[in-house]
């Protein structure tokens, strides 16, 4: 099938009092001359496919070139194609030609159209052949069915769930919605599979039937087939925002407010003294690698930073990254490389900070290890709870000694919740220090905690033993802290009024503030007149 426009606003999609608004996939309509072109490059792809010996998937951008090329080539022959035949039908089969007269008079309406699109707007006849060599390109070379799915960028997941079933997607803004395509057999859902399986170079079938991995463009992916799924083969893409969210964004969301977003830069940084170790809690899709990655762009641009991921999601715009990704199992069982094998040779490689995506077994000790001799580092974890987190860290699989949990200074909880209209919203419900150890007990202090009846994160703390620390080792008062964090909260809600956002513009911003934090400051005294 083929689709343009997706329609997406919920009062227009909610139908037939259905409880899930519903994803609606508009199939293109296409001309004669339009079925005609692209059976014309199902043959040219074809040929072009047996003399280059290549996989033509490896460059989109040039392909796309091509069948642009190919398409404008093929409706100027069959324009002149059809001028030929016209003449010939005048001089020698009158008779069939009055027999065809309505017929042959609306192909020329349609082509005396078509011309007409094509020569009176540049931009329009361009669209016109975006359009025909996307859906060559989905038909022939993307994922076929799904691939207006992976283009859309507000959705956030893709779920396959079987056959003769709705395809489900979860939406930025309007939560989980069905759509209408459905799948009427396994075949179709089981070529995407395998279509992806060799992309990611693995493998899947009834010996292997699970699939973990990420597609070129960094959406996680995860696929079953029987006897995993009894129901028939499953696929589910967690989608790679291309424009990530980042600390503005946050805020913008009410994820967090800016007293937040400023403690965090602040702590984060450490004022170049005490950077703040922390560890990001939450469940499934509560979007604690969104606040990871937000909270690495906070990182001094002066810093070496590690990442190591299962699949790589961080995208921190500094300079000096070095991104790190877990090996499965290849197909002859060997060559697995696990996130213990990376946390322990990042330290070998000089880090100031080492970003962990997920901690859940073994490399937790080694990374508080790390943490407990000097280095810098961020981490997720699933959990509920700050308590929680404690408690899974200290028990196996991770088994973190008690003695060693210290180490972290910070526990920020992040959870979804959902509201009446049955919209999640995510939000930073807790933010706890470590503060020591008490009768074998961990204790936590509490700074920020969510008040749910104003939809708000609260600052409920007189004292933070994080913000003392650096104020000692940097041999400054608390009221320069707080003076500082005001320049930072300052900074933090121009930008967000100011719609100042993405990655590489929050960064810069910030980089300014670190060459000199007065002129800074003062521009945007000026500009807030």
């Amino acid at each position: 099938m083929n689709y343009k426009h997706l329609k997406t606003d919920k009062d227009e999609t909610m139908q037939n009092n259905e409880t899930i608004p519903i994803y609606k996939l508009n199939k293109i309509k296409l001309t004669k001359n339009e079925e005609y072109v692209l059976n014309e490059i199902r043959n040219g792809l074809v040929d072009l496919a047996i003399s280059s010996g290549g996989d033509l998937r490896l460059n989109k951008d040039e392909l796309l070139k091509d069948i642009k090329n190919f398409i404008k080539l093929n409706l100027s022959k069959e324009k002149q194609s059809s001028e030929n035949i016209n003449k010939k039908n005048g001089k020698n089969e009158r008779v069939k030609e009055n027999k065809k007269i309505k017929e042959n008079k609306r192909i020329r309406e349609n082509k005396e159209n078509e011309e007409n699109y094509m020569n009176s707007n540049h931009d329009k006849y361009e669209t016109y052949i975006d359009k025909l060599s996307q859906i060559c390109y989905q038909e022939f070379l993307g994922y076929g069915d799904i691939d207006p799915l992976l283009n859309d960028d507000d959705l956030e997941e893709i779920m396959i769930i079987g056959t003769k079933k709705p395809v489900f997607v979860y939406h930025r803004k309007h939560g989980m919605m069905k759509t209408d395509l459905i799948f009427d057999n396994e075949e179709k859902i089981i070529s995407i599979i395998d279509l992806i399986a060799r992309d990611i170079n693995r493998r899947i079938d009834k010996q292997t039937p699970i699939l973990d991995g990420r597609l070129k463009d960094g959406s996680r992916i995860n696929a079953t087939l029987e006897p995993v799924s009894s129901d028939g083969p499953t696929l589910t893409i967690r989608k790679f925002k291309k424009d990530p969210l980042t600390i503005i964004d946050l805020i913008s969301l009410k994820t967090i407010n800016s007293s937040l977003a400023a403690y965090f830069w602040l702590v984060v940084d450490g004022l170049g003294v005490k950077p703040a170790n922390i560890i990001i809690s939450g469940g499934t899709s509560s979007g604690k690698t969104t606040t990871l990655n937000s909270l690495g762009n906070l990182i001094n641009p002066r810093e070496r930073i590690i990442t190591i991921e299962d699949t790589l999601e961080l995208q921190i715009p500094h300079e000096h990254v070095l991104r790190m990704e877990t090996r499965s199992k290849n197909i002859e069982q060997i060559g697995e490389i696990d996130m213990d094998d990376l946390v322990k040779n990042s330290l070998r490689q000089r880090p100031d900070r080492i970003i962990v995506g997920e901690v859940r077994g073994k490399e937790a000790i080694t990374l508080f290890t790390a943490l407990n001799t000097g280095h810098s580092g961020f981490g997720t974890l699933h959990a509920n709870n700050s308590r929680e987190t404690i408690n899974r860290l200290i028990h196996p699989p991770m088994a973190v000694p008690k003695i060693m949990i210290s180490a972290i200074d910070l526990i920020v909880m992040q959870n979804r919740i959902y509201q009446s209209n049955g919209v999640s919203i995510r939000r930073v419900t807790e933010v706890c220090e470590v503060v020591g150890m008490e009768e074998d007990t961990v204790q936590l202090n509490k700074i920020f905690i969510y008040n749910p009846e104003i939809d708000d994160i609260e600052n409920i703390s007189i004292s933070s033993e994080i913000l003392r620390k650096i104020a000692d080792i940097k041999g400054i008062s608390l009221k320069d802290i707080d003076i500082e964090l005001k320049k930072r909260k300052t900074i933090l809600e121009f930008m967000e009024k100011n719609k100042i956002r993405s990655n590489e513009e929050v960064s810069n911003f910030l980089n300014e503030y670190y060459r000199n934090s007065d002129e800074l400051l003062g521009l945007i005294s000026l500009n807030s007149k």
